[in-house]
């Protein structure tokens, strides 16, 4: 009984101490590379699945991958994917810029 209490003591102390250090972002300050190195991961653990069940099919995705016109598709994404996140960053500037003026009054 005296050592679960001395553990649920140490384990309060703990998160305690580390919580509040954790930094996380609202959506209005992720990076756009962030929003970028999802499709990328999604497909890293594809390969991996295939690779762990058959390794000419993760052989034959990786090249598919590599070809020169999923190069350009990939490339293309990125570029609109770079555009809209910088509009969605100006929307977002706009709407708070607003909020201060007209609604709070500054």
């Amino acid at each position: 009984m005296l050592q679960s209490r001395a553990l649920v003591i140490a384990l309060i102390l703990l998160l305690s101490t580390t919580l509040p250090e954790v930094q996380s972002k609202s959506i209005f300050e992720k990076d756009r590379r962030e929003l970028l190195a999802i499709p990328e991961a999604i497909a890293s653990y594809f390969y991996e699945a295939f690779n762990k069940v058959s390794p000419k099919v993760s052989q034959f995705l990786l090249d598919t991958v590599q070809s020169p016109t999923v190069i350009a598709a990939r490339q293309r994404f990125a570029k609109e994917a770079t555009k809209v996140s910088i509009m969605f960053e100006q929307l977002i500037e706009k709407i708070k810029n607003l909020w201060y003026t007209r609604v709070l009054g500054y």
